[in-house]
């Protein structure tokens, strides 16, 4: 706001009232909008992804100065509307207008991912684990190592905002990529899907790295289990199972035909005897 020619930047108060008026207008007018909850606390992520998303954009000089500005508008749920796809973020944010904002993420790299797949083949122990943000500590080290793992660097980013401030990292766009953050603390899927790849690919190859270790190159499906601690369903052939199968059918054929014999006598023999 402005007084007298002096600009007083927008309290929380007032940039969350403005937010909720723009939700309400934009829900009103049928949009579909995902906004990002204000934020109450120190930290904008509590979870190992939203946290080393964050903590990856400070890393580097090109963003650490920038991103604070951004803090107190994520907080007062600002970022109205977040939506993550492959390579791009889309969001809205609330300040003396509403702001566009569109964010490119690089694909990773074939050969990256196959490095970080190959690397962590031994390591993950289950798709929940991993997702829960509690996967094992070596691999937490290498998705997020820097120009190695999941979290991409600055020169993989690029931002752009409507409003006319004329820094690439305006405090809108800072806003909406500490809204990743906070995003990724409940849907840390969403990092894997922002980078073009499957988060199932890394427990697919922990399955396989552990059935090559086990004698005879191959683990049977309670063992997987007992090994990853999840219900593993696996695809068995059906050429050994229908013998028994079969065999199970004819028994219950033979024990059903012999009710009805038996049904069948001890109604001659009432016919006969009725005294």
């Amino acid at each position: 706001m402005r007084y007298g020619g002096w600009y007083s930047p927008p309290t929380v108060a007032e940039l969350r009232f403005g937010a909720l008026e723009q939700i309400r207008r934009l829900r009103k007018a049928g949009q579909e909008i995902r906004p990002v909850a204000p934020i109450s606390g120190h930290r904008i992520a509590t979870t190992f992804w939203g946290k080393a998303w964050c903590d990856n954009l400070l890393r580097y000089s090109d963003f650490a100065n920038r991103m604070p500005r951004g803090r107190k508008y994520v907080r007062s749920g600002s970022v109205v509307h977040l939506a993550v796809d492959a390579g791009c973020v889309r969001a809205l944010v609330s300040g003396t207008d509403l702001y566009e904002i569109e964010i490119g993420v690089q694909p990773l790299p074939a050969e990256r991912w196959a490095a970080l797949r190959t690397a962590c083949a031994g390591e993950v122990g289950s798709l929940v684990a991993l997702l829960s943000g509690r996967p094992p500590e070596r691999v937490m080290e290498m998705v997020s190592r820097p120009g190695e793992g999941l979290f991409p660097a600055p020169g993989e980013i690029a931002l752009d905002c409507s409003c006319p401030d004329w820094a690439a990292m305006c405090k809108h766009a800072a806003a909406a990529l500490y809204g990743i953050g906070a995003r990724f603390d409940h849907s840390p899927e969403q990092l894997f899907r922002l980078r073009g790849v499957s988060a199932e690919d890394l427990v697919g190859a922990a399955v396989e790295a552990a059935s090559e270790a086990s004698e005879g190159g191959a683990l049977a499906s309670d063992d997987l289990s007992a090994l990853f601690g999840v219900e593993i369903e696996m695809d068995t052939p059906a050429l050994p199972s229908a013998p028994r199968k079969k065999a199970a059918r004819k028994k219950a054929v033979r024990k059903k035909a012999a009710r009805k014999k038996a049904a069948r006598k001890k109604r001659s023999r009432a016919a006969a005897d009725p005294g």
